[in-house]
């Protein structure tokens, strides 16, 4: 093992809330900005989901001094790239740019902070609001297996749960809301006090800071910015459904309840899920795949959530010749073997190689470096945890696997949806 990475950084607090973090990495004449907001479709309200990443969109449609859709085209017209993303917990925004054009970067993320509402129309709402739509048709209504994001998150958080909805939205709320509401969702997120913005890369720090606190410190926080209430997290009851489905083979798709990102337990969940499904060498793809030959395919993950709990979810597919009632039964029976044996010395092993491997191949890239920066800061507020998260990871012994897994497998609290050929009949109504 090559032990834990050791980004250097620094970090400040802007007279506005803005926190900035800095870190200076002269591996290659790049730079990455990233923009983290403290706001994800569980901040959203009963009737008016779907706004995060509505904004998500709305982002890239102008601002004050820049016109619709410049912002991608100034970013690679300089020869950089750039995108963002809607998650339960946040937004975040990012690019990365030649190292020379820090500041051009800088502005474009402040400008649009500051002054995307100038930009903002009826019209605009109305154009995007079709984008979304079409995203949802594509990605969930019209793909096959594709509803079952929203059906297990929606049955494992039962309503009132902030993470009983998925980020892309009700599109009923998207198309009921109106442009007061979006611009009222926008002023009071998107403010320098809800924000963490990260640069990373080949860099100085002294024309950076000056250049952060030149752009953004003029803009003015939301003083009255409301404080998220966690959720009680009471036991969801156990669910199971049937969905007949435009789709080639039987497939099933569990989810339970979990520990929450940034606990041990999460930890220790995550490096379970490698042994249970992490590539062909794992339990799930051997026993399932390989030797009952009973799956087309199998997969099992752990969602980072912060709110209280997560989710762990996978599926199995089976194969023409199986069905759902065979490979969930012996899917049941890897879990349950997770929960009630010791694994391998040379499981954990492999687990912990595998995950070694990723966190430092993705800490080798400035992008993925801002991004894990801005997320621990506005997570836990303690964006050191990128030096610490693997050795935490590594200190993952089989009894905590076993304890893990055990409290999250052994209970009848799970949700269930077998997704099934629709019959002839079904197909033609």
């Amino acid at each position: 093992m090559s032990g834990n990475p050791h980004v250097r950084f620094s970090q400040d607090t802007l007279a506005n809330g803005l926190r900035v973090i800095i870190a200076p990495d002269r591996v290659a004449p790049v730079v990455a900005i990233n923009l983290w907001y403290d706001v994800g479709s569980k901040h959203e309200q009963p009737g008016k989901t779907g706004f995060a990443h509505l904004f998500e969109h709305f982002m890239f449609q102008g601002s004050r001094h820049v016109a619709k859709a410049e912002h991608l085209s100034i970013v690679q017209g300089v020869g950089g790239v750039l995108n963002a993303t809607t998650y339960f917990d946040r937004t975040n925004y990012f690019e990365t740019l030649p190292s020379h054009q820090v500041e051009l970067g800088l502005w474009l993320e402040a400008d649009r902070m500051a002054t995307l509402l100038d930009a903002m129309s009826q019209s605009n709402l109305d154009n995007q609001r079709d984008v979304v739509k079409n995203e949802k048709r594509q990605s969930y209504d019209n793909r096959p297996y594709g509803s079952f994001y929203e059906k297990l998150m929606a049955a494992v958080f039962p309503q009132g749960h902030p993470y009983h909805h998925t980020p892309i939205g009700s599109m009923e709320d998207l198309d009921a809301a109106s442009l007061e509401d979006v611009e009222a969702f926008f002023r009071t997120y998107y403010v320098p006090n809800n924000a963490v913005l990260t640069v990373a890369g080949d860099l100085d720090e002294a024309p950076v800071i000056e250049a952060v606190e030149r752009y953004f410190g003029p803009i003015e926080p939301n003083d009255e910015l409301p404080a998220f209430r966690r959720p009680h997290d009471d036991p969801a009851p156990a669910h199971r459904e049937v969905v007949p489905d435009d789709v080639p083979l039987e497939r099933v798709h569990v989810g339970y309840r979990c520990p929450a990102f940034g606990t041990r337990e999460f930890d220790a969940l995550e490096v379970a899920t490698q042994i249970l499904a992490g590539g062909r060498g794992s339990r799930l793809h051997k026993r399932l795949v390989r030797e009952e030959q009973a799956a087309q395919d199998v997969a099992f993950f752990a969602l980072p959530l912060v709110a209280g709990s997560s989710i762990a979810a996978g599926w199995v597919t089976a194969r023409p010749e199986s069905d759902a009632d065979t490979v969930e039964a012996l899917l049941d029976e890897e879990l349950l073997r997770m929960a009630r044996e010791p694994v391998t010395d040379d499981e954990l092993a492999r687990a912990h190689a595998l995950i070694e491997s990723a966190e430092l191949s993705a800490l080798s890239h400035m992008d993925e470096v801002a991004d894990r920066l801005s997320m621990y800061s506005t997570y836990f507020d303690r964006p050191e945890l990128v030096n610490e998260q693997l050795g935490r990871y590594l200190e993952v012994d089989a009894q905590a696997v076993r304890d893990v897994c055990a409290a999250v497998f052994e209970t009848d609290q799970r949700t269930t949806l077998t997704y099934v050929p629709r019959s002839e009949e079904e197909a033609a109504a």
